[in-house]
């Protein structure tokens, strides 16, 4: 089985080119991860649900085969098929999302997937990496089965990576998701936060947020509005200044990217300063490009 396990949903992406016109493509925030860290070098497998021989999952499973990805955690469903967003740009590259997953089997992953086969994938992976959009798609009856999953893995030494990527659309409330991903936190050796999400899920000044979890042996990634990030574990603060501004095409992804290239690098031993220079390295060249997944060609040497 694969060293990094992702799960999470992919959806069929339209990234709008014009009032009649779109670019047809694969994504969603794990996924997009899940890519990047198998170009990156590490072995990647994504846990998923999908349709079964309609062609927008046939194009999903594709995808994955051609970027090396391994499909042994992916179940199908018949009669169902993957949701599906578009993305509407503006001038600076900033994005519109529009969202049709309501029925996505992705919301059932956990009642349909094999979980004893599941369970063992996990316990012999070397990092499994979702994101608050994972907790929140599955509901709560999947959060029922995944937390304690993530639980088990971390005691035997598997390495969790959470994202808050906090959407709150997705959640009935913000105490709710805030509760869910604490949870998750919980559970995690690595952690990527945002000041806004922060904000958002009502987790208090960034700082404070950042401190508590450190302060229990997790390594968070702290992503401020202005481009500077701070990355916290036990007393060790490291900070690192904005980035040079790019200009940017599309955001959609930037942060998948991101956190793929700090974990690829984290995953080969490298110190916390080059993990945040690849990162950023590689979602700068992400945000060139439209949609979230860049093509091979373009990934940073």
């Amino acid at each position: 089985m694969a060293g990094v396990i992702a799960l999470g949903e992919c959806m069929v992406e339209l990234s709008l080119t014009g009032p009649a016109s779109a670019l047809v493509g694969a994504a969603g925030d794990t996924f997009n991860t899940a890519v990047y860290l198998q170009r990156l070098g590490a072995q990647t497998a994504y846990g998923t649900a999908l349709g079964h021989g309609d062609p927008f999952s046939l194009g999903i499973l594709a995808r994955m085969a051609d970027e090396g990805m391994s499909t042994d955690l992916v179940v199908q469903a018949d009669g169902r098929v993957p949701g599906l967003y578009a993305i509407q740009r503006d001038a600076k590259g900033e994005r519109s999302f529009y969202y049709w997953r309501g029925e996505a089997p992705a919301r059932d992953y956990f009642e349909l997937v094999d979980l004893s086969k599941l369970r063992a994938a996990l316990l012999a992976a070397e990092l499994i990496y979702v994101s608050a959009i994972t907790l929140a798609v599955v509901r709560e009856a999947g959060r029922a089965t995944l937390m304690p999953l993530l639980g088990e893995a971390a005691k035997a030494g598997v390495a969790v990576a959470f994202d808050t990527n906090y959407r709150a659309r997705l959640w009935p409330d913000a105490a709710a998701a805030r509760a869910a991903i604490e949870a998750a936190i919980a559970t995690s050796r690595y952690l990527s936060v945002s000041e806004q999400d922060i904000a958002a899920f009502g987790g208090g000044a960034p700082e404070a947020f950042a401190q508590s979890w450190a302060a229990r042996g997790v390594e968070v990634l702290l992503r401020y509005e202005d481009r500077r990030i701070e990355v916290r574990c036990g007393q060790a603060v490291e900070r690192f200044a904005p980035a040079r501004a790019i200009p940017a095409v599309d955001t959609t992804g930037a942060g998948d990217s991101f956190n793929a290239g700090y974990l690829a690098a984290r995953l080969k031993g490298r110190p916390v300063r080059e993990a945040v220079d690849a990162a950023r390295r590689l979602a700068s060249v992400v945000v060139q490009h439209p949609g979230a997944i860049i093509p091979r060609a373009a990934m940073p040497g």
